[in-house]
Parts: structure tokens; C-alpha cells; sequence
């Protein structure tokens, strides 16, 4: 890259292009012979190096700096870092007693070793499976999680067993009663947990999702008919690089191995004025914990970002299928574990969508009426974690808001049951023999936020009624009410939880920055009502290693690489110590007032199944909102294009003037005689 024109340069924040990637792994070999590659990857630039060059591109560009995890043989574990332009290793480090993410290549090898060993093919025929029928014995590898009879010196993986009857059929309908223990060093089983409660493979008829299934079990519902996304004119967006604009907003779009979709530098255009509001969002980690106290379902608790990536994860998605209209793809490049690269095609699919009504009011006295429509910009992937799909999306809106949401769907985790068997609560028979265990999805987002500047602070609302008695001078009829903002002046005091009867927010401000008219600081608010206590208890091995999810809110005070609030190494960690924000909280004792801060919110759902969410499951959407407040100087969005407007006066002059850009693509749904619109009900004046 030596000597390239800086149109040619990529973006300080784009992720590694496959070339250099191949270039880092040729560097690492040259100097340290044959490895097995876990993560090549961008090392962020420095915070105070990169918000330099964004204020003025001639300053010092940030290097390209690769990001190296890698296992020698005798499964020693090395951190390194490559600077890409000089081509020189300036970090080697021998990690003791942590273990890097698992990588696809190796959760696929599990299922082949498992399907020749003699020890497993012993207990699929002692649970009613012929030898020769190991083919249709599948496997979802996990990591082990932690287990105390191994610890994290060996790197291991936990296969959850199954069977297929067929090869379309879904195979969480026969699951296996026993757990096999693979040793990713030596490759091969090293030991079998078996339940002391035997449970018989399944011989129930299959229930499957798939079009023949469908059609055997009475065929597709036939009444539904075509909707179409159309834009003729073309997207409202501009892409240039990994940057994109789109009404107001302008932002850079990252993606990497673990997270997967990152933003950074997200500004809005307030009339002319560029405004800052968040230096970088990201969906940083997620614990699943699964809630069957029997062995080995303790060590069922899936950091899905932290142990396998929700980038390594991502899906390759499809026009017109997992994304309609019109689309914009990125692409996503990684290494492989034997030092090659591989690329995921269509990895983030960018696209708008209207959004229902913007703002609408309508006057009882004369009917003027003004309605304005919507539109969002989605920023989408979607992973799959085995059994489990999450389709990830941060929908932008016109008003500044910015809207995370999740939408899960895929398979349930399932375990064998015995007919008739007492579940105890843990569970749910979902299908004849089929026990879905209770869990809950906890997400971390982390919220870099640069809101009018990069010196934020943190206050949390709540709606509380006066103190003062019914029948006070203070509050005589006792209807009075506030919002009681409390501020977080140090890391201890931010740890706090959510509290659904004082509809509790928390607002990120920027205290040297006041409304004209109401006098607050300008902020952004933290909306997010799905919040779910950690259920395991404090002191269990999930509460220890799932620090981040013990309270909805912490802040820290920002620190280069303190991204991962699970720990850099998550899998096979013990929780002894409690690795990530824990650390980062220290004592509770240092200021995050008025300052560089970080804040970590956890956010999801307690999963008790039902028989609806089998054999597949309908897609449970979790939200949340990140809202302007005080920062702009009133609606921002009275500049969006009315659909129709009618003032008083243009009433009065029968319709002269009145703005009438309805869409004219929309139409009656039936025709006179055939419902109940035929009569004209829709109204006369553009409100329909």
C-alpha cells in the first residue's frame, strides 16, 4: 500500500479486504511456520488517532493495523498484531490458559469424527439407532462451555446429539439422550456424558417444514396474492466506499468476525449543521443460558458472539428473499483456519422501506388535514448459531431516531424426553418425545456515543408521582407527576436495572449543550422495555462468566480495546475471574461525568417454548430505540414532503392550493359490491 493515492486507500475503519488478509497470514507464516489461522482481523485505529484524521483528512492516516489469533501445533495459543504497510509483526504473544474462537472448520470436523467412533456408535445403538445407520446420526457442536473436570488448557468441544430418519427431515425432532466430548487438538472423543435417566431414540412420526412435509400434511394456504416493493426512481441513498448518506444522516459501515455489522462516526445534517451523535454502535455480545439444572445441560449457555462470531456466523442473503426491493449488498472476506481467505457474499444488505404514517393531524372544525408518510433505512444480517437464526438490524429513521432491532427465528434446542416424563418446569414437550428447554436470549449492545461532542454524560429517567400528599399546596388534586432524573456521576453508580413501573430510560447528554427553549442538555434516550434479569443465580458458572448481564446499564470511561464485555477469549472461561466489564468496572469509584464514556445496555427475552414454536419458529421480534431529546431545535422532519395537505383556508377556496402527492399506485381492495369500501368510506380528502 506503500505509496497508493488516497482515493485508492481503503477507510481507516473498512474492514480487511482479502488481500490483506492473505498478506498478514503470509507475514505470520514466514516468521512462525505452519499455524491454524482463528482471526485475522481489523485492528480498530487508536480513538484519538482516528477522530484526528476525521476532523481533518490531512492529518496522519491511521495504519492498517491486522488483528492475529492463531493455535501452533500442541494447541499453544498466540495474539499478534501485523502492521500491513511495513509488513513487520509488532506483537507475538504466548496467551496461558485461554482459548480463541471456534471457527466453522472446526464445529464441522466434530460431526465426522463423531459418526466413525466406536464409543459413539455404542451408545446410538444402545439408544436404538443400527450401526449401519450412523449416516443419519448429526451432531450441533458447542463449545464445552466450562467444565471443571477439563478446565481450559484443552481446547474441547460438547456435540448435542440427533438422528434423521431421512436427510430432509429436521433433525431437532430425535434428539439423543448422550453428549460426547471432542478434543479439537487430538481430534477425537475423549469421553461421553450419559444421563442417568436413559431416554430411547424417538419413533414418532416427522412433523417437517419443508414443502413435501407441508404438502403431506394438507398443502399450502392458497389465498394469499403478490405485494411488491417498488422504487422507479431509485434508492434515497448514496453508498460511496462503506460510507452511505441517507436523509440527513451519514455514517460508515463496519463488519468483522464477532460482532458482524459495526457503525461508526454516525453524524446527522441539522440544516447545515453536521452534529456528532455516536462514534460507534455495535452489537457486541449475546449469552444464551439455558435453565435444565440436570448434567451436562449446565453448560448450556451460548455466547454466540464471543465463542463462534456472529460474523463467522453470517448468512449469505438472497435478493428478493431475505431482502425485497431495492438492495444494496457488502460483502464480507475472512480467513480460513489453514491460512487461505473465503468470502461470504451479500453479507449486510442495505434497502429502504416506508414506514407507515410520519406525522399526521387533521382539524374536527373544517377538515384541513396534513399527513405525511415514513420511510426507514435497514442496515441487515442475519446469522445462524446451529439451531437458532437472528436477523440483525439497525433501522434509521428520518427523525434521527435509530432503531435496533432483533428478529429471532430458526429451531428450538431440543433434548429427549421419555413418554409421559415430568419435565419439572424446566421444559416443554413440544412434540411427542421432544423437550424444549426454557432460556433466555440476553444481548449486549455497546454505545459509543459522541452526542454534540465526545464529553457525554448519563442520567437515568424515571416517571415517578409527586412526593408531595393529596390535599399539599404542592399538590393539591394529587395528579402531579415528573420525570426524577438521576445522574451517574461514577462507574458504580451506573449499575442499574430496568424498572417497568416507572417506565425507566436513561439519557445519553451532552451537558454543555442546553435547548434554547427547554433549557436541557441535548441527548439521545435510551428506550428498551425487554429487559430481562439474568435468571441463573449469582455465583452460578453463567452469572460468573456472563458479568455483562448481571444489570441492564453499565458505563465506563472509554479505553482503546475494551470492546468485548465478555473478555477478548470467551470460550472455556471459568468466570474465575470474571472476565470483561467486571474488570473494566474496577472499583466504581472513577468519574464518568461529563466525559469520553462507553455504555453497555443488555437487553433480550426469557424463551419459556410452546408446541407453536415447533418445528420451526415464527419470528419474535425484540426492539429498542436510541431517540433524540432536546437536540434539535423542534421537528425535525417538517421538511419531509407531505402526502396531502390542506390548510383552513384552502379548504374554504374548495381545494385551491391544496398539495396532493398520494401515491396513486394504491387503490380500492374491492370493487362496489364486493366490501365494505365500495361505498367510498375511505373519505374524500387524501387521508386514506
Amino acid at each position: 500500500m506503500v505509496g497508493a493515492s488516497s482515493d485508492l486507500l481503503p477507510h481507516p475503519l473498512d474492514p480487511l479486504s482479502s488481500v490483506e488478509i492473505q498478506s498478514a497470514i503470509d507475514l505470520v507464516k514466514k516468521a512462525h511456520g505452519e499455524l491454524f489461522f482463528n482471526v485475522v482481523s481489523l485492528h480498530e485505529p487508536r480513538k484519538a488517532e482516528m477522530t484526528k484524521w476525521l476532523e481533518d483528512p490531512s492529518a496522519p492516516r491511521p495504519a492498517r493495523i491486522a488483528d492475529v489469533v492463531v493455535i501452533a501445533p500442541g494447541g499453544k495459543v498466540y495474539d499478534g498484531l501485523v502492521d500491513l504497510a511495513s509488513g513487520t509483526i509488532t506483537k507475538w504473544e504466548l496467551l496461558d490458559g485461554l482459548q480463541p474462537i471456534i471457527t466453522m472448520e472446526e464445529l464441522v470436523a466434530v460431526e465426522h469424527v463423531c459418526r466413525k467412533d466406536p464409543k459413539v456408535i455404542e451408545q446410538c445403538e444402545i439408544s436404538g439407532i443400527a450401526k449401519e445407520d450412523m449416516d443419519k446420526v448429526y451432531c450441533d457442536p458447542w463449545t464445552i462451555g466450562y467444565d471443571e473436570r477439563y478446565g481450559n488448557k484443552t481446547r474441547l468441544q460438547q456435540a448435542l446429539m440427533y438422528y434423521r430418519p431421512n436427510v430432509d427431515d429436521c433433525q431437532y425432532q430425535y434428539p439423543l439422550d448422550f453428549c460426547p466430548i471432542y478434543d479439537g487438538t487430538k481430534q477425537e472423543i475423549i469421553a461421553i456424558d450419559i444421563p442417568k435417566v436413559r431416554r430411547p431414540l424417538s419413533k414418532t412420526q416427522p412433523i417437517n417444514y419443508h414443502p413435501a412435509g407441508v404438502e403431506k400434511a394438507g398443502g399450502y394456504r392458497d389465498n394469499l396474492r403478490p405485494i411488491n416493493i417498488t422504487q422507479p426512481d431509485g434508492v434515497s441513498f448514496k453508498v460511496t466506499g462503506r460510507e452511505i448518506e441517507w436523509q440527513n444522516w451519514k455514517f460508515h459501515i463496519g463488519f468483522n468476525y464477532r460482532e458482524g455489522i459495526i457503525l461508526n462516526n454516525i453524524t446527522f445534517n441539522d440544516k447545515g449543521n453536521v452534529r456528532p451523535i455516536f462514534y460507534r454502535l455495535s452489537l457486541t455480545e449475546m449469552v444464551v443460558p439455558y435453565g435444565n439444572p440436570e448434567h451436562p445441560h449446565q453448560r448450556k449457555h451460548a455466547f454466540d458472539l464471543g465463542e463462534y462470531g456472529a460474523g463467522y456466523m453470517t448468512n449469505s442473503l438472497t435478493l428478493g428473499c431475505d431482502c425485497k426491493g431495492s438492495i444494496h449488498y457488502l460483502d464480507a472476506e475472512f480467513p480460513t483456519r489453514a491460512g487461505g481467505t473465503r468470502t461470504i457474499k451479500n453479507a449486510i444488505c442495505i434497502h429502504e422501506e416506508d414506514s407507515g404514517i410520519l406525522f399526521k393531524h387533521s382539524d374536527f372544525r373544517d377538515d384541513s388535514v396534513i399527513v405525511t408518510r415514513a420511510r426507514k433505512l435497514i442496515i441487515q444480517q442475519i446469522f445462524t448459531a446451529a439451531n437458532y437464526e437472528y436477523a440483525i438490524q439497525w433501522i434509521f429513521h428520518q427523525d434521527g431516531t435509530i432503531q435496533p432491532e432483533i428478529k429471532l427465528t430458526g429451531i428450538l434446542n431440543t433434548y429427549a424426553m421419555n413418554p409421559n416424563e415430568d419435565t419439572h418446569g424446566w421444559g416443554t414437550q413440544v412434540y411427542p418425545g421432544v423437550n424444549a428447554h426454557n432460556h433466555q436470549h440476553l444481548f449486549c449492545l455497546r454505545i459509543d456515543p459522541n452526542v454534540d461532542g465526545p464529553n457525554n454524560t448519563v442520567f437515568m429517567a424515571d416517571a415517578v408521582p409527586s412526593d408531595a400528599p393529596v390535599g399539599s399546596p404542592e399538590n393539591y388534586y394529587g395528579n402531579a407527576f415528573s420525570a426524577k432524573r438521576t445522574k451517574f456521576s461514577t462507574v458504580g453508580e451506573s449499575v442499574t436495572d430496568y424498572n417497568g413501573a416507572t417506565s425507566r430510560t436513561w439519557d445519553i447528554c451532552n451537558t454543555n449543550k442546553l435547548h434554547p427553549y427547554s433549557g436541557k442538555p441535548a441527548s439521545y434516550k435510551l428506550v428498551s422495555r425487554e429487559v430481562p434479569g439474568l435468571l441463573p443465580k449469582e455465583g452460578s458458572l453463567v452469572w460468573k462468566r456472563a458479568g455483562f448481564a448481571r444489570h441492564a446499564i453499565h458505563v465506563t470511561k472509554y479505553q482503546d480495546d475494551q470492546l468485548w464485555p465478555a473478555g477478548r477469549h470467551v470460550p472455556q472461561t471459568s468466570g474465575e475471574p470474571s472476565l470483561g466489564l467486571p474488570e473494566w468496572m474496577g472499583d466504581g469509584s472513577e468519574s464518568i461525568d461529563n466525559t469520553d464514556i462507553v455504555l453497555y445496555h443488555t437487553f433480550g427475552v426469557t424463551h419459556i417454548p410452546a408446541p407453536e414454536d415447533f418445528p420451526i419458529m415464527p419470528v419474535e421480534p425484540i426492539t429498542l430505540l436510541l431517540r433524540p431529546r432536546n437536540f434539535f431545535t423542534n421537528n425535525p422532519v417538517m421538511d419531509v414532503p407531505p402526502s396531502f395537505c390542506s390548510t383552513p383556508s384552502q379548504v374554504a377556496a374548495n381545494g385551491t392550493g391544496v398539495t396532493d402527492a398520494t401515491d396513486k399506485l394504491s387503490k380500492l381492495a374491492f370493487t362496489n359490491g364486493n366490501g365494505c369500501c365500495a361505498n367510498g368510506t375511505n373519505g374524500t380528502n387524501g387521508t386514506s
